[in-house]
Protein backbone atom coordinates (compact mmCIF):
# COMPACT_ATOMS: atom_id res chain seq x y z
CA UNK A 1 0.00 0.00 0.00
CA UNK A 2 1.48 3.64 -0.92
CA UNK A 3 2.94 5.42 2.12
CA UNK A 4 0.30 8.43 1.16
CA UNK A 5 -2.71 6.66 1.77
CA UNK A 6 -1.57 4.61 5.17
CA UNK A 7 -0.54 7.99 7.13
CA UNK A 8 -1.92 11.11 7.24
CA UNK A 9 0.07 14.18 5.94
CA UNK A 10 -0.11 16.06 9.13
CA UNK A 11 -0.98 15.69 12.86
CA UNK A 12 -1.29 18.43 14.84
CA UNK A 13 -0.32 19.02 18.43
CA UNK A 14 -2.52 18.74 20.95
CA UNK A 15 -2.02 20.53 24.17
CA UNK A 16 -2.10 18.83 27.93
CA UNK A 17 -5.08 18.96 29.81
CA UNK A 18 -5.64 19.83 33.44
CA UNK A 19 -5.87 16.51 34.36
CA UNK A 20 -2.70 14.83 32.77
CA UNK A 21 -0.78 17.86 33.86
CA UNK A 22 -1.80 16.91 37.43
CA UNK A 23 -0.56 13.56 36.44
CA UNK A 24 2.56 14.41 35.16
CA UNK A 25 3.47 16.55 38.56
CA UNK A 26 2.69 13.14 40.80
CA UNK A 27 5.16 11.28 38.87
CA UNK A 28 7.48 14.15 38.91
CA UNK A 29 7.69 14.49 35.18
CA UNK A 30 6.35 18.18 35.63
CA UNK A 31 9.74 19.97 36.56
CA UNK A 32 10.66 23.58 36.43
CA UNK A 33 13.19 23.88 33.58
CA UNK A 34 14.85 27.59 32.76
CA UNK A 35 14.34 27.32 29.23
CA UNK A 36 11.92 26.74 26.86
CA UNK A 37 11.51 25.34 23.04
CA UNK A 38 10.61 28.53 22.01
CA UNK A 39 14.26 30.04 23.79
CA UNK A 40 15.80 28.07 21.04
CA UNK A 41 14.59 29.34 17.89
CA UNK A 42 15.96 32.70 18.54
CA UNK A 43 19.34 31.28 16.60
CA UNK A 44 21.63 33.63 14.48
CA UNK A 45 22.15 31.03 11.72
CA UNK A 46 23.09 27.64 10.99
CA UNK A 47 25.24 24.75 9.06
CA UNK A 48 23.76 21.65 7.35
CA UNK A 49 24.87 18.80 9.57
CA UNK A 50 26.63 15.68 7.44
CA UNK A 51 27.10 12.03 8.34
CA UNK A 52 30.57 10.43 7.72
CA UNK A 53 29.74 9.42 4.01
CA UNK A 54 28.66 12.95 3.07
CA UNK A 55 24.92 12.45 3.20
CA UNK A 56 22.42 15.53 4.40
CA UNK A 57 21.34 14.10 7.76
CA UNK A 58 18.18 16.52 7.98
CA UNK A 59 19.53 18.14 10.63
CA UNK A 60 20.87 21.57 11.01
CA UNK A 61 23.82 23.39 13.66
CA UNK A 62 22.34 26.53 14.78
CA UNK A 63 24.36 28.99 16.38
CA UNK A 64 23.42 31.85 18.69
CA UNK A 65 24.80 35.87 19.09
CA UNK A 66 27.53 36.10 22.17
CA UNK A 67 24.79 37.97 23.88
CA UNK A 68 22.99 34.42 23.67
CA UNK A 69 24.53 31.75 23.91
CA UNK A 70 26.08 31.91 27.23
CA UNK A 71 22.48 32.31 28.65
CA UNK A 72 21.52 29.62 26.63
CA UNK A 73 24.16 27.28 27.23
CA UNK A 74 23.82 27.70 31.19
CA UNK A 75 19.98 26.64 31.05
CA UNK A 76 20.95 23.90 28.67
CA UNK A 77 23.74 22.70 31.22
CA UNK A 78 20.55 23.35 33.89
CA UNK A 79 18.24 20.97 32.18
CA UNK A 80 21.01 18.19 32.05
CA UNK A 81 21.29 18.62 35.91
CA UNK A 82 17.55 18.13 36.42
CA UNK A 83 17.09 15.45 33.99
CA UNK A 84 20.57 12.99 34.60
CA UNK A 85 21.45 14.41 38.64
CA UNK A 86 20.06 16.43 41.33
CA UNK A 87 19.41 19.61 39.59
CA UNK A 88 22.27 21.28 41.38
CA UNK A 89 24.61 23.68 39.19
CA UNK A 90 27.37 21.92 40.88
CA UNK A 91 28.15 19.68 38.28
CA UNK A 92 28.03 22.80 35.59
CA UNK A 93 32.04 23.03 35.25
CA UNK A 94 32.88 19.64 34.27
CA UNK A 95 29.77 20.15 31.36
CA UNK A 96 30.43 21.49 27.89
CA UNK A 97 27.72 22.47 25.15
CA UNK A 98 29.32 20.67 22.08
CA UNK A 99 26.34 21.48 19.98
CA UNK A 100 23.03 22.36 18.98
CA UNK A 101 21.02 20.63 16.29
CA UNK A 102 17.71 21.21 14.61
CA UNK A 103 15.27 18.95 12.96
CA UNK A 104 12.84 20.45 10.32
CA UNK A 105 11.79 16.98 9.44
CA UNK A 106 8.38 15.01 10.73
CA UNK A 107 6.12 16.95 12.96
CA UNK A 108 8.01 17.30 16.45
CA UNK A 109 10.71 20.02 15.00
CA UNK A 110 13.07 19.08 17.59
CA UNK A 111 16.71 20.42 18.83
CA UNK A 112 19.28 17.75 19.80
CA UNK A 113 21.61 18.71 22.21
CA UNK A 114 25.11 17.26 22.60
CA UNK A 115 26.68 17.80 26.19
CA UNK A 116 30.49 16.38 26.93
CA UNK A 117 32.08 15.84 30.09
CA UNK A 118 35.05 17.95 29.45
CA UNK A 119 36.99 15.77 31.65
CA UNK A 120 36.86 12.55 29.81
CA UNK A 121 35.26 13.63 26.79
CA UNK A 122 32.42 11.46 27.31
CA UNK A 123 29.01 12.75 25.59
CA UNK A 124 25.24 12.25 25.83
CA UNK A 125 22.61 13.79 23.92
CA UNK A 126 18.27 14.91 25.20
CA UNK A 127 16.23 16.69 23.07
CA UNK A 128 13.63 19.53 23.41
CA UNK A 129 10.71 19.63 21.60
CA UNK A 130 7.63 21.46 21.57
CA UNK A 131 4.74 19.22 24.39
CA UNK A 132 2.49 17.32 22.60
CA UNK A 133 -0.07 15.44 24.93
CA UNK A 134 -0.35 12.02 22.26
CA UNK A 135 3.36 12.08 22.44
CA UNK A 136 3.51 12.54 26.16
CA UNK A 137 0.91 9.31 26.14
CA UNK A 138 3.23 7.71 24.21
CA UNK A 139 6.39 8.34 26.36
CA UNK A 140 4.44 7.27 29.57
CA UNK A 141 3.09 4.08 27.89
CA UNK A 142 6.37 3.02 26.84
CA UNK A 143 7.90 3.73 29.86
CA UNK A 144 5.16 1.74 31.72
CA UNK A 145 4.39 -1.00 29.55
CA UNK A 146 7.78 -1.87 26.94
CA UNK A 147 10.49 -3.56 28.67
CA UNK A 148 12.47 0.02 29.15
CA UNK A 149 11.80 2.94 31.40
CA UNK A 150 11.96 6.09 29.86
CA UNK A 151 13.27 10.03 31.26
CA UNK A 152 11.30 12.80 30.06
CA UNK A 153 10.33 16.42 31.71
CA UNK A 154 7.46 18.51 30.69
CA UNK A 155 7.36 21.91 31.56
CA UNK A 156 4.21 24.28 30.20
CA UNK A 157 4.43 24.18 26.19
CA UNK A 158 8.00 22.32 26.38
CA UNK A 159 9.33 18.46 26.41
CA UNK A 160 12.78 17.35 27.24
CA UNK A 161 13.01 13.77 25.94
CA UNK A 162 17.16 11.63 27.17
CA UNK A 163 18.09 10.40 23.85
CA UNK A 164 17.66 6.64 23.43
CA UNK A 165 20.72 4.95 22.42
CA UNK A 166 20.80 2.47 19.53
CA UNK A 167 20.85 1.96 16.30
CA UNK A 168 18.70 3.78 13.70
CA UNK A 169 16.69 0.89 12.23
CA UNK A 170 17.45 2.08 8.50
CA UNK A 171 20.69 1.91 8.89
CA UNK A 172 21.35 -1.25 10.64
CA UNK A 173 19.13 -2.67 7.72
CA UNK A 174 20.90 -1.43 5.31
CA UNK A 175 24.49 -1.88 6.10
CA UNK A 176 24.93 -4.27 8.88
CA UNK A 177 21.77 -6.60 8.81
CA UNK A 178 23.48 -8.55 5.43
CA UNK A 179 26.49 -9.40 7.92
CA UNK A 180 24.51 -10.70 10.67
CA UNK A 181 24.48 -14.56 11.57
CA UNK A 182 21.81 -16.62 10.33
CA UNK A 183 21.22 -17.13 13.71
CA UNK A 184 21.30 -13.64 14.81
CA UNK A 185 18.94 -12.41 11.83
CA UNK A 186 16.36 -15.45 13.22
CA UNK A 187 16.86 -13.84 17.10
CA UNK A 188 16.03 -10.34 15.29
CA UNK A 189 13.03 -12.19 13.29
CA UNK A 190 11.86 -13.05 17.01
CA UNK A 191 12.52 -9.44 18.33
CA UNK A 192 10.60 -7.77 15.25
CA UNK A 193 7.74 -10.16 15.85
CA UNK A 194 7.84 -8.85 19.35
CA UNK A 195 7.85 -5.31 18.74
CA UNK A 196 5.02 -5.36 16.22
CA UNK A 197 2.79 -7.03 18.41
CA UNK A 198 3.51 -4.54 21.12
CA UNK A 199 3.02 -1.33 18.94
CA UNK A 200 -0.19 -2.48 17.73
CA UNK A 201 -1.26 -3.19 21.88
CA UNK A 202 -0.56 -0.31 23.00
CA UNK A 203 -1.76 1.82 19.67
CA UNK A 204 1.45 3.74 19.30
CA UNK A 205 1.93 4.10 15.36
CA UNK A 206 3.91 5.09 12.42
CA UNK A 207 7.05 2.93 13.13
CA UNK A 208 8.78 3.03 10.39
CA UNK A 209 12.59 1.97 10.34
CA UNK A 210 13.89 5.40 10.85
CA UNK A 211 11.68 5.65 14.31
CA UNK A 212 13.06 2.74 16.19
CA UNK A 213 16.37 1.85 17.11
CA UNK A 214 18.06 -2.05 17.39
CA UNK A 215 20.05 -2.21 20.41
CA UNK A 216 22.64 -5.13 20.74
CA UNK A 217 23.37 -6.18 24.36
CA UNK A 218 26.42 -8.42 24.86
CA UNK A 219 26.21 -11.87 26.28
CA UNK A 220 28.67 -13.61 27.30
CA UNK A 221 29.04 -15.63 24.24
CA UNK A 222 26.84 -13.96 21.63
CA UNK A 223 24.99 -10.90 20.86
CA UNK A 224 21.23 -10.20 21.47
CA UNK A 225 19.55 -7.63 19.49
CA UNK A 226 16.40 -5.53 20.98
CA UNK A 227 13.95 -3.52 18.92
CA UNK A 228 12.87 -0.05 21.12
CA UNK A 229 11.00 3.02 19.71
CA UNK A 230 12.59 6.49 20.03
CA UNK A 231 9.35 8.01 18.56
CA UNK A 232 6.43 8.82 19.77
CA UNK A 233 4.57 11.42 17.82
CA UNK A 234 1.85 8.74 16.94
CA UNK A 235 0.68 7.43 19.62
CA UNK A 236 -3.24 7.02 18.98
CA UNK A 237 -3.90 9.30 16.29
CA UNK A 238 -4.47 7.68 13.07
CA UNK A 239 -7.25 5.61 11.92
CA UNK A 240 -5.97 2.84 10.56
CA UNK A 241 -5.24 -0.48 12.50
CA UNK A 242 -2.04 -1.05 9.91
CA UNK A 243 -0.69 2.12 10.64
CA UNK A 244 0.07 0.26 14.59
CA UNK A 245 1.65 -2.52 13.15
CA UNK A 246 5.20 -1.87 11.65
CA UNK A 247 4.44 -4.86 9.71
CA UNK A 248 2.47 -3.12 6.96
CA UNK A 249 5.39 -0.21 6.34
CA UNK A 250 7.48 -0.66 2.92
CA UNK A 251 10.58 0.58 4.84
CA UNK A 252 10.38 -2.63 7.34
CA UNK A 253 9.56 -5.25 4.36
CA UNK A 254 13.24 -6.70 5.05
CA UNK A 255 12.79 -7.18 8.07
CA UNK A 256 9.10 -8.41 7.04
CA UNK A 257 10.73 -10.69 4.86
CA UNK A 258 13.28 -11.95 7.38
CA UNK A 259 10.42 -13.05 9.65
CA UNK A 260 9.01 -15.34 7.14
CA UNK A 261 12.47 -16.97 6.37
CA UNK A 262 13.32 -17.77 9.71
CA UNK A 263 10.27 -18.23 11.79
CA UNK A 264 7.63 -21.48 11.43
CA UNK A 265 4.21 -20.06 11.78
CA UNK A 266 4.12 -21.70 15.07
CA UNK A 267 6.70 -19.71 16.40
CA UNK A 268 5.35 -16.49 15.58
CA UNK A 269 1.99 -17.21 17.12
CA UNK A 270 3.82 -18.48 20.01
CA UNK A 271 6.37 -14.77 20.29
CA UNK A 272 2.74 -12.95 19.93
CA UNK A 273 1.17 -14.80 22.68
CA UNK A 274 4.80 -13.89 24.79
CA UNK A 275 4.35 -10.76 24.11
CA UNK A 276 0.88 -10.28 25.01
CA UNK A 277 1.73 -11.78 28.13
CA UNK A 278 4.63 -9.60 28.77
CA UNK A 279 1.91 -6.30 28.05
CA UNK A 280 -0.35 -8.20 30.43
CA UNK A 281 2.32 -8.73 33.29
CA UNK A 282 3.34 -5.01 33.14
CA UNK A 283 -0.42 -3.70 33.41
CA UNK A 284 -1.13 -5.53 36.35
CA UNK A 285 1.99 -4.83 38.44
CA UNK A 286 1.80 -0.97 37.24
CA UNK A 287 -1.22 -1.04 39.39
CA UNK A 288 -2.52 2.41 40.14
CA UNK A 289 -0.70 4.17 37.63
CA UNK A 290 -2.00 2.57 34.19
CA UNK A 291 -5.52 3.14 35.71
CA UNK A 292 -4.95 6.46 36.15
CA UNK A 293 -3.14 7.34 32.87
CA UNK A 294 -5.54 5.59 30.75
CA UNK A 295 -8.28 6.90 32.78
CA UNK A 296 -7.14 10.31 31.75
CA UNK A 297 -6.99 9.41 28.18
CA UNK A 298 -10.23 8.34 27.93
CA UNK A 299 -11.48 11.75 28.20
CA UNK A 300 -8.78 13.36 26.22
CA UNK A 301 -8.98 14.72 22.63
CA UNK A 302 -6.29 13.22 20.87
CA UNK A 303 -7.62 12.48 17.76
CA UNK A 304 -9.92 12.89 15.37
CA UNK A 305 -13.32 11.71 14.98
CA UNK A 306 -13.20 10.21 12.07
CA UNK A 307 -10.17 8.58 12.98
CA UNK A 308 -11.39 6.97 15.98
CA UNK A 309 -14.91 5.42 14.63
CA UNK A 310 -12.63 3.48 11.52
CA UNK A 311 -10.42 2.16 14.18
CA UNK A 312 -12.93 0.78 16.57
CA UNK A 313 -14.20 -0.89 13.56
CA UNK A 314 -11.39 -2.59 12.39
CA UNK A 315 -10.09 -3.30 15.76
CA UNK A 316 -13.77 -4.76 16.10
CA UNK A 317 -12.94 -6.73 12.86
CA UNK A 318 -10.32 -8.20 14.96
CA UNK A 319 -11.84 -8.97 17.97
CA UNK A 320 -15.15 -8.89 17.48
CA UNK A 321 -15.74 -7.02 20.67
CA UNK A 322 -18.90 -4.84 20.44
CA UNK A 323 -17.78 -2.51 22.81
CA UNK A 324 -14.63 -0.81 20.13
CA UNK A 325 -17.51 0.40 17.53
CA UNK A 326 -19.15 2.24 20.55
CA UNK A 327 -16.17 4.40 21.41
CA UNK A 328 -16.37 8.13 21.47
CA UNK A 329 -12.08 8.76 22.23
CA UNK A 330 -8.57 7.33 21.59
CA UNK A 331 -8.42 7.06 24.79
CA UNK A 332 -11.50 4.58 25.25
CA UNK A 333 -9.87 2.22 22.28
CA UNK A 334 -7.02 2.57 23.95
CA UNK A 335 -8.65 1.29 27.63
CA UNK A 336 -10.25 -1.10 25.76
CA UNK A 337 -7.31 -2.63 23.42
CA UNK A 338 -5.12 -3.27 26.72
CA UNK A 339 -8.00 -4.67 28.93
CA UNK A 340 -8.89 -7.20 26.01
CA UNK A 341 -5.33 -8.21 26.50
CA UNK A 342 -5.24 -8.06 30.23
CA UNK A 343 -8.70 -10.38 30.66
CA UNK A 344 -7.60 -12.81 27.82
CA UNK A 345 -4.28 -13.29 29.94
CA UNK A 346 -5.99 -13.60 33.26
CA UNK A 347 -8.86 -16.20 31.43
CA UNK A 348 -5.98 -18.79 30.66
CA UNK A 349 -3.70 -18.42 33.67
CA UNK A 350 -7.52 -19.08 35.30
CA UNK A 351 -7.80 -21.93 32.95
CA UNK A 352 -4.25 -23.58 33.91
CA UNK A 353 -5.08 -23.32 37.51
CA UNK A 354 -8.50 -24.69 37.23
CA UNK A 355 -7.53 -27.50 35.04
CA UNK A 356 -4.41 -27.83 37.29
CA UNK A 357 -5.83 -28.06 40.50
CA UNK A 358 -9.20 -30.42 38.77
CA UNK A 359 -5.69 -33.09 37.71
CA UNK A 360 -4.70 -33.16 41.29
CA UNK A 361 -8.49 -34.00 41.90
CA UNK A 362 -8.53 -36.82 39.09
CA UNK A 363 -4.99 -38.08 40.66
CA UNK A 364 -6.27 -38.55 44.18
CA UNK A 365 -9.90 -40.51 43.02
Amino acid sequence: MAQERLMSKKKPAYPVSEKLDAYLEKYNRNIEIPIFYEDLLRFAGSVVVYDDNGEDTLWVRVYYSDAERQEIDQSLKSVYSILHSDGSDRIFQYLNIDAVDYCTFGNSKPFRIKVRNILNDNFLYFYVKKTDASRIYGLELEHILSPYHLNFLVHEDTLIEEHIAGIPGDVFIKEMLPDCTESEKAQLAKEFVKFNERCMIRLLGDMRSYNYVIVPMHDFDHVIYKIRAIDFDQQSYEGKLKVYRPQFFKENYTMVEMVQNKLLPDSVDQYKIEERSAVAKRIISSGERINRLVNICKEDNISLPENIELLGKQIYDLTHDMKFKNCKTMGQLLYLALDFVKRNYQDVSMKQILDKKLGIKRGKQ
